[in-house]
């Protein structure tokens, strides 16, 4: 039977071990593709999670579950396992490991489905290949695209991440409608760390919608313009999940408003997520009262 969403995550959930610059080490099942979906758990939308990991570790998903958000699992023998070091008191320098992966994605690993909206969120350049992006369009799948999914590049024999820049960019800024990435990966792929700079050419080489976070705030270009919503966090304790929690919000928002309301409401979300660890746990009231648009 062939199953209709209105927003499709995809990507491996990840046990993640986080080494703070300040504060003890803890280690916590989700990933991007959780921290993407629960920011999108206050929607009245059909919205799922396709991931592919070892089941013995799909318990992991049973918060996914409990808040609304259909889960398809695509069995593999190991789930992904990634470390992460702050080195400094600047929470956008990490040091980045992949220790186990759950593997590429193909078609296959997809449920039957109605082609809707889609978001790749790859932990790095182990998850999905431009072959898989291109079948995606044939399919007929309108595309969002973290771009660390081909941007941070690993290791294969150590399982370092680094960043670097992608060859294939241009084709790949052409398939996908909405893009997200911070200000560390526009720089590696853009030579500007300036968000908005960094942004305007990507819609130069064929962007339509892009988004770049950084420490302070988020940039969305669209149609020729430049929109900046700043975050209002008082503590950076949920740091991690930052940009995967604003694009996921985004992204849910964007269904049925336009693109300033929609990182207006975004942002605001991803400041309430950063005050405490772990994937987003408010409520829609909570958020809309942040964002002053109730």
């Amino acid at each position: 039977m062939t199953i209709s969403y209105d927003l499709v995550f995809v990507g491996n959930v990840v046990m993640d071990e986080i080494h703070p610059f300040e504060g003890s080490p803890h280690t916590f099942c989700g990933g991007l593709v959780e921290f993407c979906a629960m920011a999108a758990s206050w929607s009245p939308k059909r919205i799922s999670l396709v991931t592919k990991m070892a089941e013995r570790d799909a318990h992991c998903l049973d918060p996914i579950r409990a808040a609304g958000i259909a889960v398809h699992i695509s069995p593999s023998t190991e789930t992904t396992y990634h470390r992460v070091r702050h080195l400094t008191a600047n929470v956008d320098e990490r040091e980045m490991t992949l220790v186990k992966s759950a593997g590429f994605y193909s078609l296959g690993d997809l449920p039957e489905m109605e082609p809707t909206l889609l978001h790749l969120a790859g932990l790095n350049d182990q998850e999905f290949t431009v072959d898989f992006v291109r079948e995606l369009r044939e399919r007929g799948f309108t595309l969002a695209l973290d771009m660390q999914s081909f941007v941070r590049r690993v290791d294969p024999h150590t399982g370092e991440t680094e960043l670097a820049d992608v060859a294939e960019k241009l084709e790949i800024i052409g398939l996908v409608e909405k893009i997200k990435l911070d200000v560390a990966e526009a720089k590696v792929l853009t030579g500007t760390a300036d968000p908005e700079q960094a942004a305007i050419r990507l819609e130069e080489w064929g962007g339509s919608e892009i988004m770049v976070t950084r420490a302070d705030g988020v940039v969305v270009r669209c149609q020729g313009r430049t929109h900046f919503e700043r975050f209002s966090n008082r503590s950076a304790l949920g740091r991690t999940g930052r940009g995967d929690t604003t694009f996921g919000s985004y992204l849910a928002r964007r269904l049925d408003h336009g693109v300033a309301e929609s990182l207006r409401f975004a942002a605001a979300l991803a400041s309430i997520k950063m005050e405490s660890p772990g994937p987003f746990s408010g409520t829609l009231q909570e958020v809309l009262e942040r964002a002053g648009l109730l």
